[in-house]
């Protein structure tokens, strides 16, 4: 039988920087991802993966963001070979774009990895952007939706887990999430017409985890309430567009989300429908917040069934790597 606290240390995804992933894999921490930093040989990375996997009471999510170009964490280990950015991939055609991917996901399969925080779906309408740019495949809707379609299937036929991003749609942003929460101001008919269209589409081709943006849309919360905490956004996620598989938020130490308060933020985030959470660390500061969230949840029934939905669809997507 797993208790509460398991299912709820399920949820999360750490980085390495702090240490504290470890005695967090034996309470049943959810994964962890890894960042350039972490790989400095394929040995050592392979090495590290075996590691972590025969430390977890669960088996753990192993996840990279490994979109090519600026977004390569495996960049220490290429020896001077870099992957193309998604626009530049796309630009050279299908043909190149599949055969890139293959070779990602090829690579990440080999060192143990299996899921990766790719592709990239937001439409990149706004030149200024400082956050997207050329990780996106396009400024144009149905490009972006037929270059995921490709990518997706190569991912998932490599036994990697896909996870599109950033919902509801980064592409029109003028300020990064990293350092600010930045509003897109523009109708859920816009919207829908090109930002939330590829996601539409992706779900349909089986998406299995959607990452959700710290980006306040004015289509769904007036007040400057991200999208991944947002109730309305994940409940238009899940009934408008069908989405039945795992959300996840973008990493919660982004200004965009943090100054909500961090176990605040993640409370909410759990009654909104996030089902995960990625901090790029596991300093001790990181498990107090996991810790506090548990003292909160063990005499709260709307969190309690929250968590226990939200462990079902991990374990079930964990069940088809």
């Amino acid at each position: 039988m797993v208790n509460l606290k398991t299912k709820l240390y399920q949820m999360f995804i750490l980085g390495l920087e702090g240490g504290e992933y470890k005695n967090a894999l034996k309470q049943g921490l959810g994964g962890v991802i890894f960042f350039s930093k972490d790989i400095h040989s394929k040995e050592q990375f392979k090495e590290l993966i075996n590691d972590i996997k025969s430390q977890s009471l669960i088996s753990p999510f192993l996840s990279i963001d490994q979109e090519g170009g600026r977004v390569e964490r495996t960049e220490n280990i290429h020896f001077g070979k870099k992957y193309l950015s998604a626009k530049f991939a796309f630009e050279k055609g299908e043909e190149f774009l599949s055969e890139q991917t293959r070779q990602i996901a090829q690579e990440l399969k080999s060192y143990g990895i299996n899921l990766n925080f790719a592709p990239c779906i937001d439409v990149n309408t706004n030149p200024d952007n400082p956050i997207i740019g050329e990780r996106a495949f396009s400024s144009e809707p149905d490009d972006v939706i037929k270059a995921e379609k490709v990518v997706s299937a190569i991912y998932k036929n490599n036994g990697i887990i896909p996870c599109v991003k950033h919902y509801p749609g980064h592409g029109d942003a003028n300020t990064d999430s990293h350092l600010t929460l930045p509003k897109i101001d523009l109708t859920l008919e816009q919207m829908e017409q090109i930002h939330i269209k590829p996601f539409k589409y992706a779900i349909k081709n089986g998406a299995q985890m959607v990452m959700a943006a710290h980006l306040h849309c004015t289509c769904f919360e007036k007040e400057p309430i991200p999208t991944s905490l947002s109730k309305n956004a994940l409940n238009y996620l899940r009934h408008a567009l069908g989405f039945d598989g795992v959300i996840i938020s973008d990493d919660m130490i982004m200004k965009g989300v943090a100054d909500f308060g961090q176990v605040e933020a993640c409370v909410m985030g759990i009654k909104a429908g996030l089902n995960m959470f990625i901090y790029r660390n596991s300093d001790k500061d990181t498990i107090n917040i996991i810790e506090s969230i548990y003292d909160l949840v063990k005499k709260d029934n709307e969190l309690q069934e929250k968590i226990e939905k939200s462990y079902n669809k991990i374990i079930e997507l964990k069940y088809q790597i």
